[in-house]
């Protein structure tokens, strides 16, 4: 499949020149048709699911006898009031709902199918008796008949707990859930490990439930803003680059000298306290200053050589910048991938979801110890969970990388049309046609070797987090590194993939192909790689920050005119979360076009010079770029020889080209 081939192709690939959008050819059919086989694979899983019952046990819920709630069931073999007929009761009630079991995420209470919920509060058991009596519906066990509520000695027992809820249907699953949430208080504190008693869950809930109108504006607003924001870097791409420079040496600068002012004014401070404890401290702040002044005149030192030798890479980021905000205009419905991505993420999550629901209610009726039933899988059908995971990743990871392709294969159009007036109606959809047409294997090929290094990364995250507390120092420490490694590995795949993409989209090569080529591209512009991906990353973090902090401060003025609660905390962080989850999708794919051009600009000064027969595809922006690098190349010429050195890799490609 392409990855391992011999000397001979290696060197012919070698040799072979881009030829951007001249041929096309399908690429990497192997790998399509194991992605659809394992698609049929997981379709398989959610047929099975749906036949053996779970989607019936679903939706319309079961008792803890295995009986469907509204209607008709067999008799289990061995199961006692099992086979009853539930056509009347519709509804799954449980004699404590709020009895949580947090491990096996179930809750852990008789369950029986009941003719209504009951909509108001029953504090005893007349009120319970008058229920069934009024509205036909037995709260209790089946074999305790309504006029015995009050007068067994097994009420206690086969009753539900008192005081029982209010509580009303699950629309389109038939659970009677409590109205009141704070029923549930103990499941969210051990989800919100910041919570620790009832009345600040209860004052969060009511903050976020009143003022979800709020939240819904400022989330708009924080759409409004992002896309605001991918203008603004258009036109002041320029002085937003050197302006952010400028504030990072000079915040660099400012708080080393803070820090050793602090230091210094500390250390001459008179000790006049006696007090031994109050003197400990003071030497330990003391320590701890020196350390902080020594890491930051470190880090100072660092950032002044990073900016020393990136200086000249700053142009090309400002110039890529430009373009970008340029494709933009060309390409209008690049600011709404985020949307279709995540929409579509959203449907495959929901069908995944849908399917592990059955999957939990699927199986073998088996009788647990305390005589109730479960519904179990045996075999080799147990397994099927990991397969199902596996979908999870690897499916999510295709769709994203099918939104890297169509950007990809967009800008690649827009870049090789040396007339702009030239370009298809819409890019986007002539490149989501060339991916589907041709180059769906590249993408869950490269999707497959993300999700096998994601994998093991989750595995091990999972044994940490079951380990916590109970492995011994040495133990957490190299399964913390083994799970930064996997992280550093999947970041530099992803990268690599991106560029794959790119290749794949100029010229239709398979996926290993395409890496090799682009990482030899980039290895050629290694110095103008990291210049793009540190000042342009920093800036569009940096984007992503005001964005939030924006979001974040707008609520908090407009929070402040709200009476209704008391406790600001959880709307602010759900604002905040969404409005970088906002800013980073958008913003991602402003960072993705600037990658893509940046390959094509590399492969452009690589096999053109600009000479009639090899113009340049470049913007003119671009080309002013590489003109001012040749005349600083000559003048580095006649003075010194480092530079010149430094920016030989383009002009000697252009005239070997």
């Amino acid at each position: 499949m392409g990855c391992c081939s011999s000397a001979s192709s290696a060197a012919q690939s070698s040799k072979r020149e881009w030829k951007p959008l001249e041929d096309r050819s399908c690429t990497d059919i192997p790998w399509l048709l194991l992605f659809i086989l394992f698609c049929i694979g997981m379709g398989f899983i959610c047929g099975f699911s749906v036949a053996t019952g779970a989607a019936a046990r679903l939706v319309s819920g079961y008792d803890s006898y295995g009986n469907i709630c509204g209607q008709k069931n067999a008799k289990l073999e061995g199961i006692p009031y099992s086979g009853m007929d539930h056509t009347q009761r519709k509804y799954v009630f449980f004699l404590d709902p709020c009895n949580l079991d947090l491990i096996n995420r179930k809750i852990k209470s008789v369950a029986l199918c009941v003719a209504a919920c009951p909509r108001q509060e029953l504090k005893t058991l007349s009120d319970v008796q008058k229920f069934a009596e009024t509205n036909g519906s037995a709260l209790c066990s089946y074999n305790l008949k309504p006029s015995e509520y009050t007068t067994s000695s097994k009420s206690s027992v086969l009753c539900p707990k008192l005081p029982v809820p209010a509580s009303a249907p699950i629309p389109f699953f038939h659970r009677c859930a409590p109205v009141n949430i704070s029923c549930y208080a103990k499941f969210a504190e051990a989800l919100i490990t910041f919570v620790s008693d009832n009345s600040v869950l209860h004052r969060l809930i009511s903050g976020v439930m009143t003022s979800k109108e709020i939240i819904l504006g400022l989330c708009l607003l924080s759409l409004v803003l992002s896309m605001i924001l991918m203008v603004i870097i258009r036109y002041i791409s320029r002085v937003l680059v050197w302006i952010l420079t400028i504030l990072v040496i000079l915040g660099s600068l400012g708080g080393t000298g803070v820090l050793w002012w602090l230091y210094a004014k500390q250390r001459r401070s008179p000790k006049e306290t006696v007090i031994p404890e109050q003197l400990q401290i003071a030497e330990d702040n003391l320590r701890a200053l020196l350390i902080y002044a020594i890491s930051a005149t470190v880090f100072t030192v660092i950032l002044f050589l990073i900016m020393l030798v990136m200086r000249k890479r700053v142009a090309l980021t400002i110039a890529l910048f430009h373009v970008a905000g340029k494709v933009f205009i060309h390409l209008p419905l690049l600011v709404f991938q985020p949307f279709w991505t995540f929409f579509a993420l959203v449907l495959f999550w929901a069908y995944w979801i849908m399917t592990l629901l059955f999957l939990g209610t699927t199986g073998s009726a088996v009788q647990n110890e305390q005589g109730f039933v479960e519904f179990r899988i045996s075999g080799p059908l147990q397994y099927m969970w990991w397969y199902h995971v596996v979908g999870l990743i690897w499916i999510s990871e295709f769709i994203l990388a099918c939104q890297q392709m169509t950007v990809a294969g967009a800008v690649v159009t827009y870049y090789f049309t040396r007339d702009k007036r030239n370009l298809p109606f819409t890019p986007i959809l002539a490149s989501v046609n060339r991916l589907i047409r041709y180059h769906l294997g590249t993408v869950a090929k490269g999707s497959f070797i993300i999700t096998l290094v994601k994998i093991p990364r989750m595995i091990l995250m999972y044994i940490h987090s079951q380990l916590k507390g109970k492995e011994n120092a040495c133990a957490r420490c190299i399964l913390k590194s083994c799970i930064c490694c996997l992280w550093c590995l999947e970041k530099c795949l992803n990268y690599l993939n991106q560029n794959a993409y790119t290749a794949t989209a100029i010229n239709s090569t398979n996926f290993c192909t395409s890496a090799k080529d682009a990482f030899v591209i980039l290895v050629e512009n290694a110095l103008r790689v990291a210049a793009i991906n540190t000042v342009g990353d920093f800036m569009l973090f940096l984007g992503k920050v005001l964005i939030v902090c924006s979001t974040g401060l707008a609520g908090i003025m407009l929070l402040n005119y709200q009476q209704d609660y008391t406790v600001w905390v959880l709307p602010l962080i759900i604002v905040c979360l969404f409005a970088f989850l906002v800013a980073h999708c958008f913003l991602s794919i402003y960072e993705m076009v600037v990658d893509v051009l940046f390959l094509c600009f590399a492969i452009d000064t690589k096999y053109n010079d600009g000479s009639p027969g090899r113009e340049f595809y470049m913007d003119k922006v671009l080309m002013e770029f590489v003109e001012n690098s040749r005349k600083a190349m000559k003048e580095a010429g006649k003075g010194g020889v480092a530079d010149a050195r430094e920016l030989k890799p383009m002009a000697s490609g252009a005239s070997s080209a």
